[in-house]
């Protein structure tokens, strides 16, 4: 899979609901609950970073889940790539890029959403053959405003920022010609995890569903 087919994927994806929820889960018991929350709630692309010790069962049992998409986040390594495909992943979240990464998930067909934050990382991802990339950390990298920047002599490339992301502020950069989605982690916050608040986070996802 080239990285322009990647990117048609990944943009795809971005394009399902306007937050993708980025998850940081420590108990695989808990993930068919909240991925089944978060799609009911309007969410259906779901991102687990690679955090935890359980992440790689909790993109197994989330994997299960009807109508969702989930992904694996922080990912850095071509071993990394490969052990979140072979537990369920359909796609890959990086916050940078790397050309082993970019080989790695090209060989074994998963897509990538590589993070770029300056012009010249998007350039080179775009020399890469990228046009869908993660924007992170957003708030640290000079927010929406840095974004709206980039669109002017980049606008061939798409953004999800992450990064400081907040229903406050998500509006500002949904706002923005060259972004497609946000990543947040707001909807899905430890405490209600951990008491397997389902109904609260399903709120907060049709919440997040109605932000443009």
């Amino acid at each position: 899979m080239t990285p322009e087919q990647q990117s048609r994927n990944t943009r795809a994806l971005c394009e399902l609901a306007p937050v993708i929820p980025v998850l940081v889960v420590g108990d695989a018991t808990r993930a068919e609950g909240l991925a089944t929350a978060l799609v009911a709630g309007g969410l259906p692309v779901l991102e687990v970073t690679l955090r935890t010790p359980a992440a790689l069962d909790v993109i197994r049992a989330m994997a299960k889940v009807p109508g969702g998409h989930v992904g694996a986040g922080t990912v850095l390594t071509p071993d990394d790539a490969k052990r979140a495909r072979d537990a369920g992943a359909s796609f890959a979240v990086s916050p940078g890029l790397t050309e082993r990464l970019a080989r790695a998930c090209e060989e074994i067909g998963l897509p990538l959403l590589p993070g770029a934050v300056t012009a010249s990382e998007v350039m080179r991802a775009m020399e890469l053959g990228y046009s869908m990339l993660k924007f992170f950390p957003a708030e640290a990298a000079g927010g929406a405003k840095s974004l709206k920047s980039l669109a002017g002599p980049l606008p061939q490339v798409s953004f999800c920022p992450t990064g400081g992301v907040t229903l406050q502020n998500a509006p500002d950069y949904l706002a923005l010609p060259n972004v497609v989605c946000v990543g947040g982690s707001w909807i899905a916050p430890d405490a209600d995890v951990a008491a397997s608040d389902w109904a609260a986070i399903e709120t907060r996802a049709r919440d997040a569903r109605t932000l443009c």
